[in-house]
């Protein structure tokens, strides 16, 4: 692949999570107030929306300041940890367990079906695009030319 085509296809991998991310942290950052009152003594679930909005900020800026590996890597984190709870809390009552309070909430609207698409494909993407770097790390490890010997120094006795 010429450089030109894989830095085509790391921008635009690049751009659909950073997109995936900033959907992300505006509805958690939009819902946030209206989850304050879902809460245990310690947190509330609009804390924890504002965390994953922090988060999906943090990787979003880490991701287009320092496209590597880490940061793909903490980017897909971010997204398909989102997507999972969102998965999750639709579908099974876990209840509360420790400081986290229940979060069980069995329907779908615009902004809960938004961000797990967002999320979801921020995913995938961080996720190929993790791959492709790493592919492309490791294929210039290997092209690396062997370090060469040292020049012997022959003593003068």
């Amino acid at each position: 692949m010429s450089a030109r085509n894989w830095m085509a296809i790391r921008t635009a991998l690049i751009l659909v999570v950073v997109a995936g991310l900033a959907v992300d942290a505006y509805v958690h950052f939009d819902l946030a107030s209206a989850y304050s009152g879902v809460k245990t003594s310690t947190l509330s679930q609009g804390d924890l929306f504002r965390v994953e909005g922090a988060l999906a900020v943090i990787a979003a800026v880490a991701l287009l300041m320092r496209p590597r590996r880490y940061t793909a890597a903490f980017a897909f984190l971010v997204s398909a940890g989102g997507t999972a709870a969102v998965v999750v809390y639709r579908y099974v009552n876990v209840g509360g367990f420790g400081p986290v309070p229940n979060m069980y909430e069995p329907i779908w609207y615009g902004e809960k079906t938004l961000s797990v698409w967002a999320e979801g494909i921020a995913a995938v993407a961080a996720l190929v695009l993790f791959v492709a770097l790493d592919l492309r790390a490791r294929r210039s490890v290997s092209v690396a030319p062997a370090p060469r010997p040292a020049a012997r120094v022959q003593s003068s006795d």
